[in-house]
């Protein structure tokens, strides 16, 4: 398997890895800005999209009222059941679907939302569709996608650090999908190609991004993300090798106690 192929892969351990350990360190203060988003609008079906470990899902349903059904799917099962696991505050219906087509009927939901999942959508256009059919008119469209790996600090040194360890074929995974779908001019070609007739509002969000050393972050991004299978794939017993080395050149960079680094993302919302 490719390492492409290999970026839309959350299997074994790593669910629980990026639950414990980059939910808290990277997408709970965007999950809580999502939800501030949505509670300025009378929402009263919402889907979500590649709902991960449901961190979103969690604030969703801790943060609106109960009157407001859930509905969080995602194409991974296995990051569903870890979702189902953690709980949340009240029922939730998940669903297991792929954003391409998505099992739902036309103007279903009033709004649609998705964190940090565009980015693995292999043809976003029609992922974009798919979420324009399934939206009410009036209707919004709420995603998040991170903006470039140097606006990102403890992935852009992770990334660095692994180039450094194998120079000749370095994991480029958080670069290539993560990090690879920051465009702005980009994303409104794709939401007007998936049929969204207005203009997006984006808004580029900075916060920090902080755990209490440098082996949190380097676990996270070395085990707890697809990264882990282009470790694992240019040789075994190396996952440990390169997870040191991304924990050295954390603290490097930011110390040896508590780290504390930039994050950064673009939120979009549109129309129907």
């Amino acid at each position: 398997m490719s390492d492409v192929q290999n970026d839309r892969v959350f299997s074994g351990s790593i669910p629980q890895l990026y639950e414990t350990h980059l939910v808290p360190l990277i997408f709970q203060p965007y999950a809580e800005d999502l939800l501030q988003r949505l509670k300025a609008r009378p929402v009263t079906r919402i889907l979500e999209i590649a709902a991960g470990t449901g961190v979103v899902t969690r604030a969703l349903a801790a943060g609106l009222p109960d009157k407001v059904s859930i509905v969080a799917t995602d194409l991974q099962q296995p990051m569903l059941d870890q979702a189902a696991r953690t709980g949340t505050k009240r029922a939730v219906d998940w669903r297991q679907a792929d954003a391409m087509a998505l099992p739902f009927g036309d103007g279903a939901f009033d709004a649609v939302i998705c964190q940090f999942g565009a980015m693995f959508f292999p043809d976003k256009a029609k992922a974009f569709a798919e979420a324009r059919r399934v939206l009410r008119s009036p209707g919004v469209f709420m995603f998040s996608v991170w903006d470039r790996i140097e606006d990102n600090e403890f992935a852009d040194v992770t990334t660095e650090a692994l180039r450094a360890m194998y120079p000749k074929d370095p994991p480029l995974f958080m670069a290539r999908t993560p990090h690879g779908y920051h465009d702005k001019a980009a994303i409104t070609r794709d939401l007007s190609g998936g049929g969204f007739g207005k203009s997006p509002a984006i808004t580029t969000v900075t916060k920090r991004s902080r755990a209490e050393s440098a082996q949190i972050p380097a676990i996270a991004y070395c085990q707890g993300t697809p990264l882990r299978n282009e470790i694992e794939a240019r040789g075994p017993g190396r996952l440990r090798e390169a997870t040191d080395a991304a924990e050295r050149s954390i603290a490097q960079r930011f110390g040896p106690g508590p780290v504390d680094g930039k994050i950064q993302a673009h939120v979009v919302t549109i129309e129907k």
